[in-house]
Formats: C-alpha cells, sequence, structure tokens
C-alpha cells in the first residue's frame, strides 16, 4: 500500500497535478476574496466582548439594559479659560448642549453646561455630559459620532476658550482613531518588512513573491473561514484578534515556505528533476512543518479555556490561521516552485551535482565551536539568560490607565487632566450598582456611605431591579478608585437580599486584572503540557522535550523581563499590560518551539547516520541560516504592531520580537546544540537511538 505522505508529495508535485493544485486555489481565492472582505462586519467590538464572562462588571452590564441602551459611552465635552469664563462662552456651551441633543444616537437627556464648583470667585470650566449609543458598532460608532461633537463645539468657537471632548466617549473616539485603517496599515507594513527580509535571505529578485502569494492565500482564505465560524458558529473576532491573524498568517507561514524552499534548494543539487526533488523535499521537510504548525495552534486553542472574551477569541482565531496557512505552504507554495523550474532561484540557481556547501557555513562553524567545549558553553548561556531574566520581577503588567495606554496624548487625556483640575475626578465614569427593588434604600445608604464616594444618584426602578450611580472621589482609573469600587462592593454584597452588583469603569478594569490572573495560572501550564507532549511524540523522546521545553521557558523569562525593562528605562512608559505576560508566553513558547521542531527534526535524521554529536553540527550548519531567516521574518512581522500608537500593542509586538530573536540567534542555535553535544545520544532516551554510539569527530558534511 503506497504511503499517504508520499502520495501527497508526489501529487502536489506532480508533472500534471501540480496545475490542478494551482486551479483549485484560484477557485478559493475567487470564493473567499468576497467573504475575507466581509470579516469586520462580524467583529464584536462592544464593551462586554472585552470583558471576562462571569465578571461582576459583566453582569452589571446585562442588567442595566432596562434603564439605558447597551454599550453607551458617556462623552464629557469641557470648556476651559484660565482667565475666566465670559457671558460670550457661556452661551455658545449652551447653544452647542441644546444641538448635541439632537443628535440621532444620543440615548438620553444631554446633562450641561454644568458649572465646576471647585474654581473659587473665577468660574474657568463648564461640562456638559452627553450619552452616547454604540450598538454593535463599538468604539468606531461611538468615535464618529464625537467627531462631529468636536466639529460642532469648535465652530464659532471664541478666541481664548478651550474645549476638549474626555470621559469614555472621548477615549472610545480616540481609540478608534488610533485603530482607524488598523488591518491595512499593519498589513503594508508587515509585507514591507517580509519582503525585505526575504529579499535579502535570498538574494534572487523574484523569489521572494512566491512566499508572499502564499502567505497572501492563506490571510485571505483564513479570513473567509473565520468569517463563516463568526457568522453561524459563534467565534467572537474584535479588532485585536484580526491583527493578530494578519502578523501570524504572514510570519508562521513565511516560516514554513523558508524551510521548505531551503531542503528543496538542497534537492535540487541532489535531483535532476525538479519535481522528484520537490516530493523528497515536502517528505523530508513536510512532517517538521506540520509538527510546527500543530504545535502553534494546539497552543493557541489553549487559550480557549481562558475567562477573558479577548483572549478565549484570539485562540481559535489564531489557531485556524495557523492551520490555513499550513496548507498553501504545502500545496500552493510547492506547485508554484516546481512551475518556475529553477530558474526562480536566480542568480544563484542551485545546479544538478552542485556540492552541498553546509561545511563552508556560518552556522556549521558556530556548530564546531560549540563541540570544543559544550558543557562550559551550554551552563554558561543559561547562567546569562537566567541573570537577565530576573528584570522579569520590576515589570509592571498590572495594567495601563487611558492616559498611559496611548503612545501620545490625545484630546482625551488632555480633556480628563482639565476635568481633574476643575471637577471631581470620578465624575466621567461613574459607579453603577444594581440590586433588588426592595432593597434600594439599604443599598443606596450603604454606597453614600461608603468612604471614596462624592455623591449618589436618586435610584430608578424597574422589572424588579434598581439602578443608581456613585460618583468618585478619585480619578476612575486610579489605585484609590479602584479600592473605593471594592468597598462598595463590600458594603452591598453584605445587604441581605439585596443580590447587588457593582460595575462600571473601574470596576472593569479590576474585574479584567483578576480575570487575568487566573487565565494566566490557567494557560500557561496547559500550554506546556500540550508542547511537551507533541515534543515527546514527534522526537520519541522524553529527555530531549524536557531539556528543549525548559530552554522555551528559559528564553521566555528573558525576552519578558528585558522588554519590561527596555519599556520603563528607554520608551518612558508606565508599566505593562495585564494581557502582556500571557500573549508573550503562549507565542513565544509556541513559536519557540516551531524552530526546536525544525532543528531537532534535522538533528535526529542526521542522528540516525552519523550519531548524535555529529549529528548535532551537522543540523545547525543545515537548518542554522534558515532559522535565522525565518526569525528575522517572525520577529519583523511582530515588530510591526510596534508601529501602532497603543501602549499595548506595541508592548506585545515588541517583545515577541525580542524573544524571537533571542531564540534564533541564541537558545536555538548555542544553547540547544551545546545541550545536544554535552547529552550527546543519551538525550534521545529511552528511543532506540540512544542507543547508537557517538563518534567524538566533527565532521558534519555526510554528502
Amino acid at each position: 500500500m503506497k504511503n499517504p505522505a508520499r502520495a501527497l508529495a508526489s501529487a502536489v508535485s506532480g508533472r500534471w497535478t501540480k496545475w490542478v493544485v494551482l486551479a483549485l486555489w484560484v477557485m478559493v481565492f475567487a470564493v473567499a476574496s468576497p467573504l475575507a472582505g466581509k470579516l469586520t462586519e462580524v467583529q464584536t467590538n462592544d464593551n462586554s466582548a472585552w470583558l471576562p464572562g462571569s465578571a461582576e462588571a459583566t453582569k452589571v452590564l446585562d442588567q442595566m439594559r432596562p434603564f439605558q441602551p447597551q454599550n453607551t459611552a458617556a462623552a464629557i465635552v469641557v470648556y476651559e479659560r484660565k482667565s475666566g469664563l465670559t457671558d460670550a462662552d457661556m452661551a455658545k456651551a449652551a447653544a452647542d448642549a441644546r444641538a448635541f441633543a439632537g443628535y440621532s444616537n444620543i440615548s438620553g437627556p444631554v446633562q450641561g453646561p454644568i458649572k465646576s464648583t471647585q474654581d473659587g470667585a473665577t468660574l474657568q470650566a463648564m461640562q456638559t455630559v452627553v450619552p452616547i449609543t454604540a450598538g454593535n458598532g463599538g468604539y468606531a460608532a461611538i468615535g464618529k459620532t464625537v467627531d462631529e461633537l468636536r466639529a460642532a463645539a469648535q465652530a464659532g468657537l471664541p478666541d481664548g476658550l478651550s474645549v476638549y471632548i474626555a470621559g469614555p466617549g472621548g477615549n472610545a473616539a480616540d481609540q478608534a482613531k488610533a485603530f482607524k485603517g488598523l488591518d491595512s496599515t499593519l498589513l503594508y507594513t508587515t509585507l514591507v518588512v517580509v519582503i525585505a527580509i526575504l529579499l535579502l535571505t535570498y538574494r534572487s529578485p523574484v523569489l521572494w513573491l512566491l512566499p508572499v502569494i502564499s502567505a497572501a492565500g492563506a490571510l485571505i482564505a483564513s479570513q473567509a473561514v473565520i468569517y463563516l465560524f463568526a457568522k453561524h458558529a459563534g467565534l467572537t473576532v474584535n479588532a485585536q484578534s484580526s491583527a493578530m491573524l494578519t502578523v501570524l498568517v504572514f510570519g508562521a507561514g513565511t516560516d514554513y515556505a523558508l524551510l521548505l524552499s531551503a531542503r528543496y534548494r538542497e534537492e535540487l543539487c541532489r535531483h535532476q528533476d525538479r519535481h522528484v526533488a520537490m516530493a523528497h523535499a515536502l517528505r523530508r521537510a513536510g512532517p517538521a512543518i506540520i509538527a510546527s504548525a500543530a504545535t502553534v495552534a494546539a497552543a493557541m486553542l489553549c487559550m480557549m479555556v481562558a475567562e477573558m472574551n479577548p483572549t478565549s477569541g484570539l485562540g481559535p482565531v489564531n489557531a485556524i490561521g495557523i492551520g490555513v496557512g499550513l496548507v498553501s505552504m504545502l500545496t500552493l507554495l510547492p506547485a508554484l516552485l516546481v512551475v518556475f523550474g529553477r530558474w526562480i532561484f536566480w542568480p544563484v540557481r542551485p545546479a544538478f551535482g552542485a556540492t552541498d556547501p553546509a561545511s563552508q557555513r556560518l552556522w556549521a562553524r558556530v556548530g564546531k565551536a560549540v563541540a570544543k567545549r559544550p558543557r562550559p558553553v551550554w551552563i554558561g548561556t543559561a547562567i546569562v539568560l537566567g541573570g537577565l531574566a530576573f528584570t522579569i520581577f520590576g515589570m509592571k503588567a498590572d495594567g495601563l490607565t487611558m492616559a498611559e495606554s496611548f503612545v501620545d496624548k490625545p484630546d482625551s487625556v488632555v480633556g480628563a487632566e482639565v476635568l481633574a483640575a476643575h471637577f471631581p475626578a470620578g465624575g466621567g465614569s461613574p459607579v453603577v450598582v444594581i440590586g433588588n427593588a426592595g432593597a434600594v434604600d439599604q443599598i443606596r445608604s450603604a454606597v453614600t456611605a461608603t468612604d471614596g464616594i462624592a455623591e449618589v444618584s436618586q435610584p430608578q426602578v424597574k422589572d424588579g431591579l434598581a439602578f443608581m450611580t456613585a460618583t468618585l472621589r478619585d480619578a476612575p482609573d486610579s489605585a484609590a478608585a479602584e479600592a473605593t469600587v471594592l468597598r462598595v462592593r463590600s458594603a452591598v454584597h453584605a445587604i441581605s437580599q439585596a443580590d447587588a452588583h457593582v460595575g462600571g469603569q473601574t470596576a472593569v478594569t479590576h474585574d479584567i486584572r483578576e480575570a487575568t490572573a487566573r487565565d494566566n495560572w490557567r494557560i500557561i501550564p496547559l500550554v506546556l503540557t500540550v508542547v511537551l507532549i507533541i515534543l515527546i511524540l514527534l522526537l520519541r523522546a522524553i529527555v530531549a522535550p524536557l531539556l528543549l521545553v525548559a530552554t522555551v521557558v528559559l528564553s521566555f523569562g528573558t525576552a519578558l523581563g528585558v522588554s519590561s525593562f527596555a519599556f520603563q528605562h528607554l520608551f518612558g512608559w508606565a508599566g505593562e499590560d495585564t494581557s502582556l505576560p500571557l500573549f508573550v508566553f503562549v507565542f513565544l513558547v509556541a513559536l519557540g518551539i516551531d524552530y526546536n521542531i525544525f532543528l531537532m527534526t534535522r538533528v535526529r535524521e542526521e542522528s540516525m547516520v552519523l550519531g548524535t554529536r555529529r549529528g548535532a553540527v551537522a543540523g545547525l550548519s543545515a537548518t542554522g541560516g534558515v532559522i535565522t531567516s525565518a526569525g528575522l521574518v517572525l520577529a519583523g512581522t511582530f515588530a510591526a504592531l510596534g508601529t501602532l500608537p497603543m501602549v499595548a500593542f506595541a508592548e506585545i509586538g515588541l517583545a515577541i520580537a525580542f524573544g524571537v530573536i533571542l531564540d534564533t540567534f541564541i537558545v536555538r542555535s548555542v544553547l540547544v546544540t551545546a545541550l545536544n553535544l554535552d547529552f550527546g545520544r543519551h538525550i534521545w532516551w529511552p528511543s532506540a537511538l540512544s542507543k547508537k554510539l557517538d563518534v567524538k569527530e566533527v565532521e558534519p558534511d555526510r554528502h
């Protein structure tokens, strides 16, 4: 019976079947392109989509529906004249408030203009609160209305009067502006990075086109599949997961393309017929690529157990992207390479019978150098990396305030500073309390008596529930405000039969931090377990997988610690987003294992002929160049996230980019190779390969 893998490799690279493969992909593009263009239509960017599903703040959002439209955000229009407001200023603010009330998506009465009570004898500021309903449009819909409010407020503005739009609505508008054109900007930036690195790697003016075409096809097809799942199966997709999808498909897909094309080049030197060469390349490199993709996809799917909706939705979205990217790189790319023939490698075409230059390569020399004293090399490398990893204790991944979330200083942040100078700091983001109507008086009394609460609104009662808001004395994104919310929760939870819940923006921030911490402890061990099992099955050993997982964890700690130090002391950012450790861990472990698999499957292949020590150097010399190139591509694509004006995205992208560079140049090529050389055949225990005696002499070129 014919081997299925051999049959598939022959079919993809066959003399006439390659045309069938290309025809099928043309049909896929024709069907997928319209569906991929609709992906933004099914994105869920409303408030509840970004919250932990079981959190108290999420329950409050659900219970608020009878009292105010879902996904409402207050835009606070702030007027300020430091020398004192004039009659013309007050008339302008009053006229604006009347105009704002006529806007179509205003969800309630416009409040104001409200004069500052903290200015003393000279009134310097006023505010108008405009409640905006976003519906299912999320921050993008709010941003459009805020732009209209800003245009109206600035029209006919008296000289010397400043106007800002702050509060949750203003913040949402600035976020919408930051994410405007996110997909296209990120795609073009990623394309530029990938093309530049492929040009340097291949040193060919045309070869880079084929991996880019294959990756672009994979992205379009995966977006179409995700759209269908989101439309008909309830898959959660948002702006964050969509952005990560673009980066991951291009980064990981190009990695697989580099590995396959490098092996294809080797086989072209051994086989005159390019179809036969591709069939051999697929049979040799295919298992490693499949195992790598399976590992990344499995690690992503582990994120589905998260409480945080953005995290749980990110996992399957990226797993689909990896799966479709794998299919593209093992079908479309091989067919294209075979169709174009050897000339696609021009100007350095691999000639049949050419000598494999592995022994002259940089990584062959690195392997020989490490082989002289492998134990001091891996111990010294581990000590240095471990020392750098201690910088992780200076990390401040307890969340970013709204002012700290932007790389620059947008209008809403300036407006918040003006509000804090003239009004109670928590006025724009009240605490929301909902409980049983029968206990309304007790609930209101408990909230009013809580330290840190400035005032409490009159309750509204509907459908057996009582709704009220409370103004914080402190800025809503401060630690003091969060402590106040916890005191309010303790007070109302203690009321018998009240069944009261406390929400609002400050409560949301607290619940996100708590859920993220629980997700870390739940997902990180799960990912490590899944990765370890896959490595054991792939390498048919126990010692090697344990060592490889240990190197990946060490690499993660070093990358996160050094990145955190750089963010705070070089970039001047206040701290890290709560999601940073988990995202960096999942991506670095999954992608770091990718390079482990690329290297170790080749080392195992060489070890079966040469013995482990010689096989380690042979494997490094054969894969070191392609792993380095793949690492540069992947690091470049994630670094593209650093171009976004949001600190959280920039931190995730830059930390992963640094971790990938560290992984490819140091951990994979030096540390793992030194471990292979020191442990020798014992690294394959308990497989039969652990019994094959090593040869001390290092002669990596067996061809």
